[in-house]
């Protein structure tokens, strides 16, 4: 009887050790209901330990939290327990009923899943306000806002985005970066200098708040109609009060991570008006000053003088051309060269532009430079207007005349004098032959016979001289490399040039011969080319700063070329610009 006992006794013990070793693997959701604004949270819990977590895709669902990972272990009489967690903190992405599917582990082997699970999203519903909440808390005292200095501006007319960090002095910020920076389609755009900026005292919503300006840009709209300016958006590392207190008596802060956005901004860009537009407007917008001068005006024939049109103001004066010269036939004008002093601050492009001309008449006379017109959009008076320049007479004083007036030539044809026939007139044609004997020579023998009979051999020691240079050339691996990428430079570089006035093609191949260039010069490979990494080598290189600075700001024109609008001299100027650069880099680099 007492054998039998302890046989149950010892069933009971092993099957109580195998219920308590059973394994468990499934899914939690923080609630099954919830609004489209609230957040869900979905726990994969499990008793013991395994590999190759898998979670599900979360469709319909935006993961805006985890995965967190929590382990919690205790012995209770002598049991075990044992608890795995992995969380996820999800925000639906629209109304409906959803499924979230199974998530897998491997747990000595084998593959456990969980239970599908259904949840439900509704409309938006009212979350009560939790004063202790340190994300409203986050919410409520951290603001970035965008203002735009107008709404409904012309198009090619200035207008300015100043991003603002609004911060409460409840909470303290201690980092914040860019995860999202706007792009601004269809607008020439032009990033002005804050550094150094001040933290400075104002209001938010009536109430006192810290700002910091973060960012200022000034725009040009490039298209009529109605055009959306992108978000500026940062997360931000801040500290927020809590309902704790230290020993001392003060308020204890949690840390908080807080994602920010200055959200989009429409403008409704006016076409100008049609009315009045005269036929030589080119797109110019603003408040312009118009100049035709000459360095000289008397000068002697193949001497050159300076023709400069100029145009000053404040405007978009990157994005219109000047008006083109037309000179006599006699005045020898070559291409002009364009120069450009402008700045750009909150109130647009200031400062001029100008095309100068080299002139060079060929003949003596008095040469007039016809008045020359420009016009553009007044956006004070919201109208046309022309400027135009006076008449420039060019005296040349000296050198050959330019044919032979009426009078002179007159003159010539009443002084002409008579023809008088000589009596040997064909004087020039001879009568007597002078023959000569040929006298026939032979190559054979000849000084050149003996020096192409031993050139062959004078040429084998050059010959193996040659081959050994060619072998030791192409051992080289790694010049052979360098020498190739400069090629590609040079290649690519010349195809830029052909590709002016193609945009997208021009900036394309003007970025691989940058790209190949750093290849050649600072021996490094394609999966090396980053800014701070060009900026590092150019600096052990011993580069001047302001020839980096250069070399980096032509990369980010390759970049941004393709979603501003960029006319031929800007390309011009960017060619130029690198050609410059590179020529500076080699001469620096050590």
């Amino acid at each position: 009887m007492q054998i039998k006992n302890y046989i149950v006794i010892l069933l009971i013990a092993m099957t109580s050790t195998f219920a308590g070793a059973q394994i468990k693997f499934e899914a939690k959701a923080s609630k099954k209901k919830l609004g489209v604004n609230e957040r869900l949270r979905i726990d994969f819990e499990m008793n013991q330990d395994g590999d190759n977590f898998n979670p599900p895709d979360f469709a319909n669902f935006t993961v805006i939290g985890g995965p967190n990972q929590s382990v919690s272990n205790s012995w209770i009489n002598g049991v075990r327990s044992y608890k795995k967690t992995y969380s996820y903190f999800l925000a639906p992405k629209s109304r409906g009923t959803f499924t979230i599917n199974q998530a897998t582990i491997n747990i000595d082997g084998e593959t456990y899943k969980t239970t599908p699970l259904k949840v439900e999203v509704t409309a938006a519903v009212d979350i009560p306000k939790d004063p202790n909440d340190p994300n409203y808390l986050a919410s409520e005292n951290i603001h970035l806002v965008a203002e735009v200095s107008k709404t409904n501006p012309y198009l090619n007319e200035a207008i300015t985005v100043v991003y603002k960090l609004y911060v409460s002095p409840k909470v303290a910020v201690d980092n914040w970066n860019e995860i999202d920076s706007p792009r601004y389609n269809d607008f020439w755009s032009q990033n002005i200098d804050t550094q150094n900026q001040k933290v400075q005292n104002g209001t938010y919503n009536g109430e006192d708040y810290r700002f910091l300006v973060l960012r200022k840009t000034v725009l040009y709209p490039q298209k009529t109609g109605k055009l959306n300016i992108e978000p500026l958006s940062l997360n931000i590392a801040m500290r927020v009060p809590s309902n704790r207190r230290d020993i001392f008596g003060s308020l204890l802060m949690t840390r908080v991570n807080r994602t920010v956005s200055a959200g989009n901004k429409t403008i409704n860009v006016k076409a100008l008006p049609e009315a009045g537009k005269p036929a030589d407007f080119t797109g110019a917008v603003g408040d312009f000053k118009f100049d035709v001068s000459t360095s000289k005006t008397e000068l002697d024939a193949t001497e050159s003088l300076q023709l400069k049109v100029r145009v000053s103001g404040n405007g978009n004066l990157k994005l219109f051309n000047l008006p083109k010269v037309t000179l006599p036939s006699s005045l020898e004008v070559y291409e002009p060269e364009h120069t450009e002093n402008v700045k750009t601050n909150l109130a647009g492009m200031q400062g001029s532009i100008s095309d100068s001309y080299t002139v060079v008449p060929q003949y003596k006379g008095k040469y007039p430079i016809p008045s020359i017109s420009f016009s553009y959009f007044d956006l004070k008076t919201e109208s046309y207007k022309r400027l135009s320049s006076n008449e420039i007479i060019i005296d040349v004083l000296n050198g050959p005349s330019n044919g032979v007036n009426s009078n002179e030539n007159n003159s010539a044809n009443n002084n002409k004098q008579a023809v008088v026939y000589n009596d040997n007139q064909f004087a020039f044609i001879k009568t007597d032959t002078t023959f000569s004997a040929i006298k026939q020579s032979h190559f054979f023998k000849t000084n050149l016979f003996w020096y192409l009979l031993l050139l062959p051999f004078l040429a084998i020691p050059l010959a193996i001289l040659i081959g050994k240079q060619k072998a030791k050339r192409d051992a080289d691996v790694y010049g052979n490399k360098i020498r190739k990428a400069d090629k590609l430079a040079r290649k690519y570089l010349s195809s830029a040039k052909k590709s002016l006035g193609q945009k997208e093609a021009f900036y394309v191949a003007l970025e691989k011969a940058l790209h190949n260039y750093l290849k050649a010069k600072l021996h490094i490979e394609t999966s090396e080319l980053s800014k701070d990494r060009i900026t590092e080598l150019l600096n052990e290189k011993q580069v001047d700063a302001n020839v980096i600075t250069d070399f980096n700001s032509i990369l980010q024109s390759c970049e941004l070329a393709r979603y501003t609008p960029i006319d031929n001299v800007t390309m011009q100027e960017d060619y130029d610009k690198a050609a410059k650069t590179i020529s500076l880099i080699d001469k620096q680099a050590n």
